[in-house]
């Protein structure tokens, strides 16, 4: 593990930032919208259960997404948003047995998938060493996400997440500030930049920051990405097979799932090497 985390609040630990779709009732195949493209074979509007979706609120054809057209499916991840709506917000009673409370269910899981998404970048940023300074801060606001999540459905759906993203996101922010700076040399700011199908190829980008970068398709093989920050970054069908993405951070799985690695592909121990690599 890289000396940036410590291992007792790694986000990797939190089971309940884990999609856990057995204690869900199939809200992301259902709630969400999506349209016929390379990600989807069909389209399906919100409200709409996918034609896939089984009486037990399991996929039909889980494991054969990519092969159905389904690849979008493979790379979404809920942050255990899905078991919280289900299991605490409407207190395990799902949507086919209470078709009333469907309409607000499906509203409240997009908000909640949010929050749980903030509580694991924050989660995450306390298990940053160099980040102490923030860590009072990050608490403070661990602790007000956390809350939030366990309100009724009414106050989850009315909230503006957008606003506490905007309250929360300099925070990480400067969590990510503090454990770059000990990267030696000069460290790249591609923020937001527009990357798409870049050859990077064998790249210096330790510590660089990635944060909101369009990656799409880029060509990372062999890039050197420790310790840099990948939060939002979009890395769909990005080549990253030979690169070393030690202690990179805010780089989630559903980023990984995305992209395109190999066996050579080093990574965060808290994260998986994505089957179809």
């Amino acid at each position: 593990m890289s000396p940036q985390h410590e291992t007792s609040t790694a986000s990797g630990e939190r089971k309940d930032l884990q999609a856990d779709c057995a204690n869900c009732f199939g809200l992301c195949c259902v709630a969400l919208p999506f349209a016929r493209s390379a990600d989807f074979a069909a389209d399906k509007a919100a409200g709409q259960a996918c034609s896939h979706l089984r009486t037990d609120f399991r996929c039909g054809i889980h494991e054969r997404l990519r092969d159905r057209g389904y690849p979008g499916c493979t790379v979404f991840d809920c942050f255990g948003a899905g078991q919280k709506v289900s299991q605490v917000t409407f207190g395990g009673t799902d949507w086919r047995r209470a078709p009333k409370s469907a309409r607000s269910m499906f509203e409240v899981f997009p908000v909640m998938r949010q929050l749980h998404e903030l509580l694991h970048y924050v989660t995450e940023a306390l298990g940053l060493t160099a980040a102490r300074p923030v860590h009072q801060e990050l608490r403070r606001a661990l602790a007000r996400i956390d809350g939030l999540t366990r309100g009724s459905a009414e106050s989850i759906a009315g909230l503006d997440v957008h606003a506490l993203r905007g309250e929360v996101n300099p925070l990480l922010l400067r969590a990510s500030e503090l454990a770059r700076a000990r990267v030696p040399g000069r460290r790249r700011n591609h923020r937001g930049a527009d990357l798409i199908g870049a050859r990077l190829s064998g790249a210096d980008l330790r510590g660089a920051s990635l944060r909101g970068a369009l990656l799409v398709a880029a060509d990372l093989g062999g890039a050197d990405l420790r310790d840099a920050d990948l939060i939002g970054a979009d890395l769909r069908d990005a080549d990253l097979g030979g690169a070393d993405l030690t202690g990179a951070l805010f780089l989630t799985q559903a980023q990984l799932d995305a992209a395109r690695g190999d066996a050579a592909t080093v990574l965060p121990p808290a994260l998986s090497r994505p089957a179809h690599w």
